[in-house]
């Protein structure tokens, strides 16, 4: 379990916990409970989701969209969860919305984002699918072109949320020298300084890691073995 904090004078976000907790008393509060996961691929059913006011999901919910059946399950899965607002990025295994965005209608428990952008409980939340694969969902080669898609993050976005992770930062498993993540995401963030950046997609790197301006989570709840072996992440969020 984490304990560590941010220094006060650039802290917005604290871990609560992995472990999850029981909802909070229903008065106004001087903060957001957050709920963060990713890649959870079609094994969403074996999954205890902790209580928080928001849930954000970081992509990878089907396994290669095989079936729509698996698909109606995850939303009304999603229908059964408590949270009072729930925020969705796909992932790469998210073909059939690739294929036709107006699939997005079969999820319709959560807030889909395709490279845009939301505004809940004076949060500002821009999220994307985009990674670099060539083969896979909403995969962009291009680094000029990916460039392009995140030149659209606006300079007060508080919340920024990606399927795959900046270069560098929780996108490389232990003991690894090969990075996966995105360098022109990385400059992206540089220049927004978000508060959160969650993002999943390297199974192996599921973790925090704080700057001075931005804490970044990797919610990946695979593992290397193909099964759930990582808990959702709950951090907690002053408002503004």
């Amino acid at each position: 379990m984490f304990e560590e904090k941010l220094p006060p004078e650039s802290a917005s976000i604290e871990e609560l916990s992995m472990r999850g907790g029981s909802a909070p008393k229903p008065q106004r509060k001087k903060s957001l409970r957050l709920v963060l996961i990713s890649d959870s691929h079609e094994l969403h059913r074996g999954l205890e989701v902790p209580y928080a006011d928001i849930l954000i999901h970081a992509g990878d919910f089907t396994f290669f969209s095989r079936t729509m059946s698996a698909v109606r399950d995850f939303n009304a899965w999603l229908g059964e969860l408590t949270h009072r607002r729930k925020v969705l990025v796909p992932g790469n295994h998210e073909f059939f919305l690739e294929a036709d965005p107006r699939k997005r209608s079969f999820l319709s428990n959560t807030t889909v984002l395709i490279n845009e952008s939301t505004e809940i409980e004076g949060l500002r939340i821009w999220g994307s699918p985009v990674t670099s694969l060539y083969s896979g969902a909403f995969g962009i080669s291009s680094p000029e072109d990916r460039s392009r898609v995140y030149a659209r993050i606006s300079h007060d976005t508080d919340i920024l949320i990606t399927h795959g992770p900046p270069f560098g930062i929780l996108d490389s498993p232990p003991g690894s020298d090969y990075h996966a993540g995105c360098p022109e995401l990385l400059k992206a963030v540089q220049r927004v300084k978000p508060k959160l950046h969650v993002f999943g997609h390297i199974h192996g790197a599921y973790g925090i890691y704080q700057t001075e301006y931005t804490t970044f989570v990797n919610a990946a709840l695979l593992g290397p073995s193909g099964d759930l072996e990582h808990r959702p992440i709950v951090l907690e969020m002053k408002r503004q």
